[in-house]
């Protein structure tokens, strides 16, 4: 049991750190305009964001400090959904570029969600 933990815990590391690296690859692709200047640094921001207290997470002092990070690893994926979107629905990239983005937050978000309801003890 405690060795599946461990491996889920490893291989949902790698996936946001994979995430995290093709979201750089994308902003690297957005036009060069003041807008989705603004629009990609608040994503590069949020979408990071998600990893960073993921891995920061990992080394809390309490649960309760654990169960923070994951919250704004959350947080930080739903905010993430909204700059993607904005980039979608604006024009700035093709709608098809943004699919496999948002279908990965989805994801990645019901994870933090039912891990934290876990923790809380309400699942």
């Amino acid at each position: 049991m405690q060795n599946d933990k461990l491996k889920f815990k490893n291989e949902f590391k790698r996936r946001l750190y994979g995430f995290t690296l093709k979201l750089i690859e994308l902003l690297d692709t957005l036009p060069e305009d003041n807008v989705s200047r603004r629009l990609g640094d608040q994503l590069l921001r949020s979408g990071t964001s998600v990893l960073a207290n993921f891995v920061e997470g990992q080394a809390a002092s309490s649960k309760k400090d654990f169960t923070n990070y994951f919250q704004i690893s959350l947080k930080s994926a739903n905010e993430s959904k909204v700059w993607l979107a904005l980039l979608r629905d604006s024009g700035r990239t093709k709608p098809e570029n943004m699919k496999w983005y948002l279908e990965e937050l989805d994801e990645i978000a019901n994870i933090f969600a039912s891990s934290i309801l876990t923790l809380k003890g309400k699942k």
